[in-house]
């Protein structure tokens, strides 16, 4: 039988590499965004080639799921009220740990995005179907996205929560880049940041959300005991 203290060394062991990974994709991003601040004004082939076959496929079926996701991604509604009804039900279904591992989360993965759009200051492509503001890189709805998604995925590990989540986070990243608001390479690195921030956030608080999750669920009722069988 493995000691407490085995138990502890298996627990930091566990969140030592998720935390590594998650400071080399922040790192990433830094680097990505250092590169880009010597070149505002000149996108990469990639971003190039990509926009070119964004701008050849644009077409009415397309530009309405894309301002959908414009819409809740971003601005009031997906800066703030989703974020808040979010962090509401966590405390509703009496997940303190998980509002609060949420809340810092997403509240730093915005600023991380401010904070970086300000200093690289890249200029965003020219066709652009909606109102933006400055600063391209990275992504900030690409970013929210990320950070929520692996947020949840940590509090609710289910396959179908991860398959959801990617294709949300996904489909946000394509859609900025359909609509011209941002250059692929944005939306990579709003990927690994809000991820990476998520991830960053969730090693110190490991341990009381593990605890937390495995209280009883205050709306369920336990299943009865089954009688043994004969």
């Amino acid at each position: 039988m493995a000691s407490p203290q085995d138990i502890r060394t298996a627990r930091e062991i566990s969140r030592r590499w998720p935390l590594i990974s998650a400071s080399v994709a922040v790192g990433l991003v830094l680097v990505l965004g250092a590169i880009i601040a010597f070149r505002p004004h000149e996108p990469f082939a990639l971003d190039l080639e990509w926009m070119e076959e964004i701008l050849e496929h644009r077409s009415p079926v397309w530009t309405v799921p894309a301002l959908f996701f414009n819409y809740v991604g971003g601005g009031i509604l997906g800066s703030v009220i989703i974020p808040l009804v979010i962090f509401l039900l966590l405390l509703a279904f009496r997940r303190p740990w998980g509002a609060t591992f949420f809340a810092v989360a997403s509240l730093l993965s915005v600023l991380a995005v401010q904070v970086i759009k300000h200093t690289v200051g890249r200029a965003r492509p020219t066709e652009i179907l909606v109102n933006v503001d400055t600063g391209s890189f990275p992504s900030g709805h690409t970013a929210n996205a990320a950070t929520m998604v692996v947020v949840l995925a940590i509090l609710f590990p289910r396959v179908w929560v991860w398959c959801a989540g990617i294709a949300w986070a996904v489909l946000m990243a394509v859609s900025r880049t359909y609509l011209g608001a941002h250059w692929l390479s944005d939306t990579i690195g709003g990927l690994l940041l809000g991820a990476g921030v998520a991830v960053i956030v969730w090693a110190p608080l490991a341990h009381r959300l593990a605890r937390e999750s495995a209280l009883p669920h205050p709306f369920l009722r336990p299943r009865p005991a089954q009688p043994p069988s004969t």
